[in-house]
């Protein structure tokens, strides 16, 4: 398979205007997402400035900005917000506050006024179950299921993905997100899954272009790599 017959949307993570501009240029990609802690590590000091720079350049595809009050009453003041800074901005709101308390209610109070939707951090069924119902009668939501960090406990998430993948199907204006991926075979499996969105990491999405790489090539590069490596090095035994 090769990138351009993908069926799944690629979507671009990261919080650099630079990479962000840069990634715009690429047809394959379809969307992007960012947050607090990408944002913190790329150095943005002014969120709501940072924002909107970013939208003053890409107003033609989907965005996600993310709440990042605790309080759920402040969530609501901050998605409002958020919402008004472009027709092409979705709102991320977390499945819970660091309380542990389910933001199901709040998902559903914004759905009512028609704001649009990316819920983020969903690792259970059971979120997902409580997620959907809140998002009934939604203008446009993503729901983001953490496939990369389940993965990281050992847990593989695609029996999942395919299961809410043919779910999501069946309803209006919701699509699937695989987040978190840690490696290019993510994306295949997300596609193979029936996701409807895979977000990526540059790093990641730079690795496009070795689907159906040679793999015999490939084994040559990588000995030529460790052959020229040794000898600008001057090893010697």
């Amino acid at each position: 398979m090769k990138a351009r017959e993908l069926k799944i949307k690629l979507f671009a993570d990261g919080a650099s205007l630079e990479n962000i501009l840069e990634l715009n240029k690429d047809p394959l990609i379809s969307g992007f997402t960012t947050n607090p802690t990408l944002m913190k590590k790329a150095g943005i000091t002014d969120y709501e400035e940072f924002a909107l720079k970013v939208l003053n350049h890409i107003n033609d595809k989907p965005i996600s900005f993310e709440v990042f009050a605790d309080d759920f009453q402040e969530m609501k003041k901050q998605a409002e917000i958020i919402n008004n800074w472009g027709d092409n901005v979705y709102v991320k709101i977390p499945v819970m506050n660091t309380k542990g308390n389910t933001s199901y209610e709040l998902i559903q109070e914004l759905t009512k006024k028609q704001i649009k939707l990316n819920i983020t951090a969903i690792f259970t069924e059971e979120q997902v179950d409580n997620v959907l119902d809140a998002l009934k009668g939604s203008p446009g939501a993503v729901v983001s299921i953490f496939a990369g960090r389940i993965a990281d406990t050992g847990v593989d998430p695609v029996p999942m993905m395919k299961k809410y993948s043919k779910v999501i199907d069946s309803l209006e204006n919701i699509e699937l997100l695989w987040a978190s991926p840690r490696e290019l075979l993510n994306i295949v499996q997300a596609n193979d899954s029936g996701c409807h969105i895979i977000t990526a990491t540059p790093d990641i999405l730079k690795k496009l272009s070795l689907l159906e790489k040679d793999l015999t090539l490939f084994s040559k590069e990588t000995v030529e790599m460790f052959y020229e490596d040794a000898t600008s090095a001057g090893y010697k035994i």
